[in-house]
């Protein structure tokens, strides 16, 4: 499993507790060091099934100062991952892969339900 995440992010250490304390084994890795790249951002969009939008982050402050709300509709689904791919920042996080699974933010419910 591959656990993406920021550090500093409060929200990102309560699912990576949440994870340990279910004896789940995962990779940590992190979303500003090393960002998703466009060609991962659209196999885990594809495998998700989730509205694209669900991965950006948009309580962020990048993806207010760069206005995406406003921007994205207009945007192309590639030029939004391209955009995505450009600033780990502006990924929602954390983001739990496991097979087939792609899970965005943490929601315990959602969580348990899909990956234990």
């Amino acid at each position: 499993m591959l656990f993406l995440c920021y550090p500093k992010c409060s929200t990102c250490t309560k699912a990576r507790k949440w994870l340990e304390s279910k004896g789940a084994e995962f990779e940590i890795r992190d979303i500003k060091t090393d960002n998703p790249t466009a060609e991962e951002l659209k196999t885990w969009y594809k495998m998700s099934g989730l509205p694209l939008k669900r991965f950006f982050n948009t309580s962020g402050n990048l993806y207010k100062e760069m206005k995406l709300k406003d921007r994205l509709p207009q945007m192309s689904e590639e030029e939004q991952i391209e955009l995505l791919a450009t600033d780990g920042m502006l990924v929602k996080r954390p983001i739990v892969v496991d097979g087939e699974t792609v899970l965005t933010g943490f929601r315990e419910k959602e969580w348990e339900e899909k990956l234990i």
